[in-house]
């Protein structure tokens, strides 16, 4: 700030020098004094530019990122970083496959509608706390890589916020909050969920090694497709699970295949995999085949599930979502790749819709 009105009032001074040599009419000094001035303002509108870029630069730097949780004190801002919870997209591709399972079990067992209430809070809860505990292990597991990654430098363990260790204790207790929510649920459900554990734990792992991380991604964040239905009937329909949960693992890999577009440059030079990477200049054809499985096999387990038209109208609306994002995702844009990865959270949205629509028909007894 000084230095910029410093700036200013040498330009007002050199002015004001000029002004007054031409009063006096001195040609030579006239000559002189204007060249020097031009030089001075040439050089002043220099430094002021150059300033200006710092000042500005400066400015991005202190206040990017904002979000709420740059409002709250800053000892735990760190640790709800880590948890990502100021990017709630996350949590809800976690929580719907869950959702789709809680509501159908809901519908084929005419529950009453106290139990997909519970069920929806108790999951939407445990997906929250789930899900920021795999970003900690996540972040854990690739804090070297994440330095080298542009979009991820920021992150807590990457910039150095917080060490390994204090991740280590946050991680104990989302778990044991992760635990406290399972203990609510029926012990085949306790077992069932224990045993994700360690596809959570070994997924970060994954990108070193096989170009299908995205995979492994989906057969861990579509466990609930299998966890919310023994949830509510005490026991895994396998003939209508197993299709639903394949179809919520096809719309995984087309949601994380989006996903990891955005950091294809920085994976090839620190040695990250990706379907990305793997499928290239392919990817919108073949992200589109895994869309039309996505559908197929969900709307497979509706037929199953002896489910109405209004799931059909969700499915439907998701299906278009999904085409929707294929066609219009720039996958050389990183601002689009993310534009493009929240819209895949809606199809998943639209599928929960449609089953909401047809079981809410048939507890209003209009079937």
């Amino acid at each position: 700030m000084t230095i910029i009105t410093l700036t200013r009032f040498s330009r007002l001074y050199a002015g004001r020098c000029l002004t007054r040599n031409s009063a006096r009419n001195i040609p030579w000094v006239g000559r002189h004094t204007s060249q020097t001035a031009g030089q001075i303002a040439g050089i002043l509108s220099s430094s002021t530019k150059l300033l200006s870029r710092h000042a500005s630069g400066t400015a991005s730097a202190s206040t990017a990122p904002t979000t709420w949780v740059d409002s709250l004190p800053p000892k735990i801002r760190p640790y709800l970083y880590l948890t990502r919870i100021d990017k709630p997209i996350g949590t809800l591709l976690l929580f719907y496959p869950c959702a789709w399972s809680i509501t159908m079990a809901s519908y084929a067992s005419e529950a009453p509608l106290t139990t997909p209430l519970t069920y929806l809070g108790l999951f939407g809860l445990g997906a929250m706390v789930m899900r920021g505990a795999g970003c900690t292990i996540n972040d854990m597991w690739d804090k070297n890589l994440d330095k080298a990654v542009e979009r991820t430098q920021s992150r807590p363990l990457a910039r150095g916020d917080i060490n390994r260790r204090q991740a280590l204790v946050f991680l104990a207790g989302q778990l044991t909050v992760g635990l406290g929510v399972l203990l609510q649920l029926n012990w085949y459900s306790i077992l069932l969920g224990a045993s994700s554990l360690s596809l959570v734990t070994v997924y970060p792992f994954m990108k070193r090694i096989t170009y299908w991380p995205q995979a492994v991604l989906g057969l861990t964040f579509n466990w609930g497709a299998l966890l919310g239905w023994s949830a509510v009937a005490g026991a895994v329909n396998w003939s209508v699970c197993l299709p639903l949960y394949a179809g919520g693992v096809c719309w995984t890999l087309v949601y994380d295949s989006v996903y990891a577009h955005q950091d294809k440059v920085d994976d090839i030079n620190v040695g990250i995999h990706s379907t990305a990477l793997l499928f290239g200049e392919q990817t919108r054809p073949i992200l589109g085949a895994f869309s039309a499985s996505t559908v197929s096999l969900i709307g497979l387990a509706g037929v199953l599930n002896a489910h109405g038209v209004p799931f059909y109208l969700g499915l439907g609306l998701g299906a278009a979502q999904l085409a929707r994002v294929l066609w219009k995702t720039d996958f050389e844009s990183r601002p689009s790749c993310w534009q493009g990865f929240v819209g895949c959270g809606w199809s998943g949205f639209w599928i929960w819709m449609g089953a909401v629509a047809d079981y809410a028909v048939l507890i209003s007894g209009l079937t």
